[in-house]
């Protein structure tokens, strides 16, 4: 199956798999995988991963035949380390590149079968391609991240995630200095009326609160902790992108790609730093906190010594 799209004014000047990866709502390793094995073209000649989009250009890209979209792959995950490990659960650090289970129209790496090729045997409830997942994070989004291994795990983080009991801080690099400092965002989020893949402050949308404080301003941008109130796809990115201080690197929703380019991103600032529940058998609070990965330590050293 080929697509025909046409290059946004948004992603010109992107790298063609930073640029890609927006365009299809996929993790950049898999657009730079379609690039390298020559599924995209524009103006006739396949497309390499570094190049630049042209706005206005037509992308024939090339989808080919796969295998189940459903179909747990167990296959080993570099970088998806374990930050802990109890008889009931699991707790990941989840790496940029993937997602949290199998689902249509993702070819990349999951949690679900990175954790089954190293011998974890999760919690069967719920659909087989979703076993053991209570919470997801985007595929362009690293950090921490549960998942149950019993089924008493299962049923009782499901509910604490209902329930908004659970304790979810990131930390975003934003762009610029959100004014004030410290605040929260209550704005209802949906599906973008003019764009599949993204998401909207809507005024039908579904009830979305975020919590932020501003850690560290460096001029061009800004460390943030943000807390969590509800858990809507793309909710951090959506409602700073909404305040003009979209998270660096997050092209999609309207970063500047000459700063992201200048921090060496090639996905949006964003990471989860810390998952706070309590455990599921004991009822003991459990805290576990996630490093920041090379590329975003790499950035905010950028940001720190004022190169930016």
């Amino acid at each position: 199956m080929t697509d025909r799209i046409v290059v946004a004014e948004e992603y010109a000047g992107a790298r063609a798999d930073a640029g890609l990866a927006g365009i299809l709502g996929v993790s950049r390793s898999a657009a730079a995988a379609l690039l390298a094995d020559g599924h995209v073209t524009a103006r006739g000649k396949a497309l390499g991963k570094s190049a630049k989009l042209v706005a206005g250009d037509t992308l024939e890209v090339t989808v080919p035949e796969r295998r189940d979209p459903l179909e747990v792959v167990e296959e080993v995950v570099e970088g998806l380390n374990i930050l802990l490990d109890d008889d009931d659960f699991v707790v990941v650090d989840k790496p940029v590149g993937v997602a949290a289970h199998p689902s249509p129209g993702w070819v990349g790496p999951t949690v679900v079968g990175g954790l089954a090729a190293a011998g974890y045997r999760i919690s069967t409830s719920g659909a087989p391609e979703r076993a053991g997942i209570v919470h997801r994070l985007d595929v362009g989004t690293s950090g921490v991240m549960v998942v149950a291994k019993s089924e008493r795990a299962y049923t009782a983080l499901k509910r604490a995630f209902k329930e908004r009991t659970v304790d979810k801080v990131y930390h975003a690099v934003i762009q610029g200095l959100p004014d004030p400092l410290t605040g929260t965002i209550d704005a209802p989020i949906g599906r973008h009326p003019g764009h599949d893949w993204r998401f909207a402050v809507i005024e039908d949308g579904r009830p979305s609160v975020t919590h932020y404080e501003v850690l560290e301003a460096f001029g061009k941008a800004s460390l943030v902790e943000v807390h969590l109130e509800t858990g809507r796809t793309h909710q951090i990115r959506v409602h700073f992108s909404a305040l003009r201080h979209p998270c660096a690197g997050d092209l999609t929703y309207g970063a500047d790609p000459r700063l992201a380019a200048t921090l060496g991103l090639t996905r949006q600032w964003l990471h989860a730093r810390q998952l706070a529940f309590d455990h599921p058998v004991t009822g003991e609070r459990v805290t576990v906190t996630s490093q920041y990965p090379q590329d975003l330590s790499y950035a905010l050293e950028v940001l720190e010594s004022g190169q930016a």
